[in-house]
Parts: C-alpha cells; structure tokens; sequence
C-alpha cells in the first residue's frame, strides 16, 4: 500500500505544491522563500522518515506569514489524505528531544479531531527573516487540516533556534511512530471504529 498525497493550493496570496510520502527515508526538496522555514521543514522530514516535496511560491513582499500558513495547511492536508482510513495504525507517538540547552515533549494521536496544545517561552521575534510567532500558527494549521492532537511543550531553552528546531523534530519523532503499521491492530485503532471527522 503506497501512502503518498499531493496537495495542489492556490490562493491570490500564494501557490503551494506538497507531495508526501509516509513511508519514505527522510529525503526533502524545499523551497518557500523563508530560508529558515524550508530547514524547519527538512528537519520534519528528515526525523520524521517522510519523503516530502514542497514548492511555495507567496506574497513574500507583504511579510511570511500568508506563506508559511498555505503551506502548512497544505502540509496537514497531504498527510491527512496519506493516512488514508487510518486502518492498522499505531495513532499514538511521543517523543523527548533535547537541543544544546532545549528540550521539548510531543504527544500525537492520529484521532481525527484536530486540537493543539502548544507551550513555549518568549522568544526574539526574527530568526533571519522566519517570525517566531508563527511557529504556534505552523501547528495550528497542521493540526486542522491533517485531523490530529498534538501537544507541543517547550521544557527549557534559551536559543531562538534551538527552541524551534527542537520542536520540529520533537514533532516529526512522534508522527513517525504515529503513521507507523502495527502488524497487532486489526482495522482502525478505535473503539468508535472510525478516525476520520464525519463529510457533509
């Protein structure tokens, strides 16, 4: 079974492109022209054991944030739709990544109902031209569009980016044991029988 999406977005703010490949080795291609976003981004892929391919072009003249937000709700879709029914899943993954002086928990379930809860500590606004606030946003928009729970919590650091970073690959060690196949389950890992949000 291949689990791969691609997710064409286009808006009058930004044109994204998103291929993801669930079970693939960590290999990226990334350009959004935020220079520190597409490391973020490979970093997700890299930990997380994706295979992912990311073309972004955005309003870049107004400021990051219409780019970096189509791109993330295009991110949560292709792996939302990657997932499928969601049938012989693990669904649960944790992971505690330290960073240098950083260490951050993530806590995913692939539950079908996005909720997030994200704690971290102020940090200085710019790392090169990437708005620090809008990491919070990143997973928000994940969240929403790939149906999951995560919870993000900062548990100590001082460097911008390591703060970040750690989050990233907190996040992608615990997808990747999410999306994992578990040869015990049996259809979908749910009592309900479904981890996918009712269509109209």
């Amino acid at each position: 079974m291949s689990r791969t999406a691609r997710v064409d977005r286009s808006t009058k703010e930004s044109t994204v492109l998103v291929e993801v490949e669930l079970d693939g080795t960590g290999q990226s291609t990334v350009d959004t022209g935020v220079p520190f976003f597409d490391h973020m981004l490979a970093q997700l892929a890299k930990h997380g054991g994706l295979d992912l391919t990311v073309h972004t072009r955005g309003d870049l003249e107004v400021d990051a944030h219409h780019t970096v937000e189509d791109t993330s709700l295009a991110l949560g879709q292709a792996i939302n739709e990657a997932l499928g029914d969601r049938a012989g899943l693990r669904r649960y993954g944790d992971a505690l990544v330290p960073l240098d002086e950083c260490l951050v928990q993530s806590a995913v379930d692939l539950s079908g109902r996005p909720y997030l809860v994200h704690e971290e500590p102020d940090l200085v606004e710019l790392i090169g031209t990437y708005d620090t606030t809008l990491t919070r946003h990143i997973w928000e928009s994940i969240v929403a569009t790939a149906q999951i729970t995560l919870h993000v919590r900062v548990l100590s650091g001082r460097n911008a980016h390591h703060v970040v970073e750690a989050q990233f690959k907190s996040v992608a060690r615990s997808l990747r044991d999410a999306v994992m196949l578990d040869p015990r389950v049996v259809g979908v890992p749910s009592t309900k029988g479904t981890l996918t949000p009712p269509t109209s």
